[in-house]
């Protein structure tokens, strides 16, 4: 980026300290690193380059927001600073001739087109091309912003595992001329689907922070759920897409007594008088419209399951019954680990902790570094008496907790 681009940018702001700048920059770029990336994609037709430019831009105003002050609009910085990256690699590499023009006549993206941007990249991630695991990877990089570490602790990877994955997917989507847009309607089912995996992903990673207490990072919850609600508007036919949001928007009406001064209340735990009203109405419409589609799916399950629990006024008069039975529905389109997982407790409720343990220890292939598997067997190990058992699963739980809130719960529990 040039003096002058620099010195526009950070005209009239003061001087900040490194860790305001630092805070600044990472706000910024949570909030506009997607955005910037969807339009350069959509100017340059190259989703590798658009990240390149927006990295380097990144890099330039760590160095100049400390030493010149934090910018008016940090978000129009990054996007000039990317902008003028691009044109740089371009000009220097002396090819894709005809998109110099293209990129030096387009101007800036603006909030107003920040759904029609997204969404097209969004899509173009998820192509059938790729595999599953590099379209969540290497969506939630370009479109949400998400770093490597976080990516690998959100799809239970490993950092290198998931560097690999989006390199290679970016190969691909070059190699292939892969398209950036939203596909047509009789290929879009199940794209949606990782679509959709991609902002819960990104929302539950709102809560998972390392060494964080247990208030979530509102922003990006905020964000996530701004792109489900992106997506659903966009798709008004898609009863999955509302799913989606339902879903989101009853998670987000309990945060308030989930995260009581920074401690982590679990469900059954939560003073239900905090819960938001006004979101949980809105979930409830929003479920109601997408079963008015009669096109059931696993969103709408989980988002069903939620209603469950936020139709009871207190914890001992939730429906386990029809809580389990919705998960058995579940099962039939989405009959991962977790999934069952979470069908246990509801089996623990219903049957009783041995036959919910048997269901757990069936898991442990698949999940025995997954910290909440650990948990759940603690839980039930505990209520048949169990307790150095329920110590030792509880232990393990803890070496693989890395969010400061669950530590101190888990820690808790061991103690008493």
């Amino acid at each position: 980026m040039s003096d002058t681009d620099a010195a526009a940018g950070a005209a009239g702001s003061a001087v900040a300290s490194p860790r305001a700048s630092d805070a600044a920059l990472a706000r910024a770029v949570r909030e506009e690193s997607g955005r910037i990336v969807a339009a350069l994609t959509a100017s340059l037709h190259s989703l590798d380059l658009a990240e390149e430019a927006v990295a380097e831009a990144v890099e330039e105003a760590l160095r100049e927001w400390r030493g010149r002050g934090i910018p008016p609009n940090p978000g129009a910085w990054l996007t000039q600073a990317a902008r003028h990256n691009a044109l740089d690699r371009i000009r220097r590499e002396k090819r894709y001739r005809e998109k110099l023009a293209t990129i030096a006549e387009t101007p800036p993206a603006t909030h107003a087109d920040d759904a029609d941007e997204r969404l097209p990249l969004l899509f173009g991630c998820c192509h059938p091309a790729l595999s599953p695991d590099a379209q969540l990877a290497l969506t939630l990089r370009a479109v949400c912003g998400l770093t490597t570490a976080q990516i690998a602790g959100a799809t239970l990877s490993t950092p290198t595992t998931v560097g690999q994955r989006i390199s290679r997917a970016k190969r691909k989507i070059g190699e292939a001329g892969i398209p950036i847009r939203i596909p047509e309607p009789e290929d879009r089912a199940a794209r949606l689907d990782i679509v959709l995996s991609v902002v819960s992903v990104m929302y539950s990673e709102a809560h998972l922070a390392a060494g964080r207490d247990a208030a979530a990072d509102r922003d990006l919850a905020d964000d996530a759920l701004w792109l489900a609600g992106v997506v659903a508007a966009a798709l008004p036919r898609e009863a999955e897409a509302h799913g989606l949001r339902a879903l989101l928007l009853f998670h987000r009406a309990r945060e308030n007594a989930r995260a009581v001064d920074g401690e982590l209340v679990l469900l059954g735990d939560q003073d239900r008088t905090r819960w938001d009203a006004a979101l949980l109405a809105d979930a409830r419409r929003t479920l109601a419209r997408a079963a008015l589609l009669r096109r059931p799916g696993r969103w709408q399950l989980h988002a069903a399951i939620a209603a469950c629990h936020a139709d009871a006024a207190t914890s001992a008069e939730t429906d386990w019954l029809q809580v389990l039975t919705l998960y058995d529905m579940l099962l039939r389109f989405d009959g991962s680990p977790v999934v069952r997982l979470n069908r246990a407790v509801a089996l623990a409720e219903v049957e009783g902790p041995q036959a919910a343990l048997a269901e757990v220890d069936d898991l442990q292939a698949a999940l025995a570094d997954y910290r909440l598997w650990h948990a759940v067997r603690a839980h039930l190990l505990r209520g048949l008496g169990r307790d150095a058992e329920a110590t030792d699963a509880d232990l393990r739980a803890l070496e693989l907790t890395a969010n400061a809130a669950e530590r101190r719960l888990i820690e808790a529990r061991i103690a008493r």
